[in-house]
């Protein structure tokens, strides 16, 4: 219930030496939440955990004056409500849930994580194929943790659930949000659009932070590049 990372390496000496096929490589968990197959309740999750959440990409960052940080880029879901199901045809602040799954799991939840009230566990008429999490808003963020804290975890000084990011950018005022209409049905529209933010790379050479935003020239993605200051 929020990002995961986890350290490898992929060789077995140090000497460089690749690892035979089919070797199990050993981790360090750096950053782990609570599952949400393990759970119907939301705890020991990122802050503001909504099941709609996507993290698509992440980068370690560093400036040329030591200044460090890990970024995780996606869409987050942010708004007021949460459910399984459909978007609405008649508007984003309503929910369209699966009724079928009413009484397995909680198909319907609010941001803080307590199911919606009975009147909103209803399904709806003309909506579209695409079943799935939806919500009330998504946002197109970078979220940044202090590799201070994904140190502790390593140690075994805190749990892997316990870092929080220390700062959150929303950038959907940089993106240009699917201007062709491609498959809306699919991808929502408006504060309903989901899958904005694709992969993440990082030049560390010339401090360079580049982000994909999906759907931005037709079907195809755009790049864009942030500059770090140091």
């Amino acid at each position: 219930m929020g990002p995961a990372l986890f350290a490898y390496r992929p060789w077995i000496d140090g000497a460089g030496t690749p690892a035979p096929d089919g070797t199990r490589l050993e981790e360090k968990t750096l950053l782990l939440y609570e599952k949400s197959t393990n759970t119907e309740e939301i705890i020991n999750t990122l802050r503001g955990y909504q099941h709609g959440d996507e993290w698509e990409g992440g980068a370690w960052l560093t400036t040329g004056a030591g200044k460090s940080s890990v970024v995780f880029a996606g869409t987050k879901s942010s708004g007021a409500k949460y459910w399984y199901g459909w978007i609405h045809p008649a508007g984003a602040e309503h929910p369209c849930v699966e009724t079928d799954f009413v009484g397995q799991f909680s198909v319907c939840r609010m941001a803080d994580g307590t199911p919606c009230p009975a009147t909103d566990l209803t399904g709806c008429t003309g909506h579209s194929d695409f079943r799935g999490w939806w919500s009330t808003r998504f946002d197109a963020q970078l979220i940044f943790y202090d590799p201070a804290d994904l140190a502790k975890v390593a140690q075994g000084q805190i749990s892997p659930g316990t870092p929080q990011p220390y700062a959150v950018l929303d950038i959907d005022d940089h993106l240009y949000m699917n201007p062709d209409a491609v498959e809306e049905e699919m991808l929502g529209r408006g504060d309903q659009r989901r899958y904005r933010i694709g992969s993440v790379a990082f030049d560390r050479g010339n401090g360079l932070l580049y982000v994909l935003e999906l759907f931005a020239d037709g079907v195809k993605p755009v790049v864009h590049v942030w500059k770090l200051r140091s």
